[in-house]
């Protein structure tokens, strides 16, 4: 590879989105930024990283972005995440995920962007009858969510059979942690992902770790599953443009996980390790449509990929998590 293309990461602010601008940085990669900050925070992008403040639909900021950055790759982490108010509101998500995916297709289309890495998610497969979930499992989404990226995926696939673009779909299962350096990590407030509520609940930012479910097919009771370093997956993600850039006839779509799941029950006890204290558990009935466990088989990303995770420890992932949130309070003031 003689230069390296400039990378536009729409989402950049945000949680998964911000480490993976971190990097692209850190392994030479020019790089810029969309967000429109409704959830992501302008202090996760580093200084002398361009932050184009605005909309992913907007189609001539988009345009003036390829042109001015000279822009050959997009990863696109904007979106909604929250799977329980996808139910209670599908057309926000068919708007962010979908609508607006498409509409960032299309402009990266005119612009002659070759590649694409797409943010996407285990939601696709919805409750698996195996695990762990292969790529070739069904994809049967039971939310909106899960539903708006799967749409996302097949828009993907259709458009780089009649257009120059290849791509990558990168499924996700639980994503955690933070950046080891902290430099950034998960910001949101009122954040649903079982780590960081429960480093916030051992900071005292909580008063207690709910746990959805005790009579699960699993040894403990609780729901299993795959938690991934986020720092392993945004390296996953420059992986996987220098594949597409290796090999533009081919795309490619993988699980991004471990392998290996633990259930909520294993991770408080590990933070309950880490931090030397107990945190306050409260028992509550399932969320529907839990699956008992889920887990990836990610050997498809592991021989495809030099992809060697760094991080695939639960205590370190827990750790990085609190530092972040520690440092989240200087950053508040809080």
């Amino acid at each position: 590879m003689t230069s390296k293309p400039s990378v536009l990461v729409t989402g950049g602010a945000g949680y998964i989105g911000s480490h993976a601008v971190l990097a692209l940085r850190d392994a030479g990669w020019p790089v810029a930024v969309i967000d429109n900050l409704t959830t992501g925070f302008r202090f996760a992008v580093p200084d002398d990283v361009p932050l184009y403040e605005g909309d992913i639909e907007d189609g001539a900021l988009l345009a003036r972005i390829f042109a001015e950055q000279g822009t050959g790759a997009v990863m696109h982490f904007a979106g909604s995440i929250i799977v329980p108010e996808s139910v209670e509101n599908p057309l926000k998500y068919y708007h962010n995920n979908t609508a607006k995916s498409r509409a960032l297709i299309d402009a990266a289309v005119k612009a002659g962007v070759r590649h694409f890495i797409f943010s996407s998610t285990a939601a696709t497969y919805g409750v698996p009858e195996v695990s762990p979930v292969a790529e070739d499992c069904p994809q049967r989404p039971i939310n909106p969510y899960g539903m708006s990226k799967l749409m996302t995926e097949i828009m993907l696939r259709d458009v780089s059979a009649a257009h120059p673009l290849n791509f990558c779909a990168l499924r996700y299962f639980n994503v955690a942690g933070a950046d080891p350096q902290a430099r950034t990590g998960q910001s949101t407030a009122g954040a649903t992902h079982l780590i960081k509520v429960a480093v916030e609940a051992a900071l005292g930012k909580r008063d207690h770790v709910a746990v959805f479910g005790t009579d699960f097919d699993t040894p403990d009771g609780t729901g299993v599953r795959d938690y991934i370093h986020v720092s392993d997956l945004a390296d996953a993600h420059v992986l996987a443009l220098e594949a597409l850039i290796a090999d533009p006839a081919r795309s490619l779509t993988m699980n991004c996980g471990y392998g290996r799941g633990f259930s909520v029950l294993e991770v408080l006890d590990a933070v309950d390790r880490v931090t030397n204290q107990t945190i306050d558990r409260r028992l509550e009935g399932r969320r529907a449509g839990d699956p008992d466990s889920l887990i990836s088989d990610n050997q498809r990303i592991k021989t495809t990929l030099p992809w060697v995770p760094k991080h695939a420890d639960l205590p370190t992932i827990v750790s990085h998590a609190l530092a972040w949130e520690r440092r989240l309070t200087e950053l508040r003031g809080s």
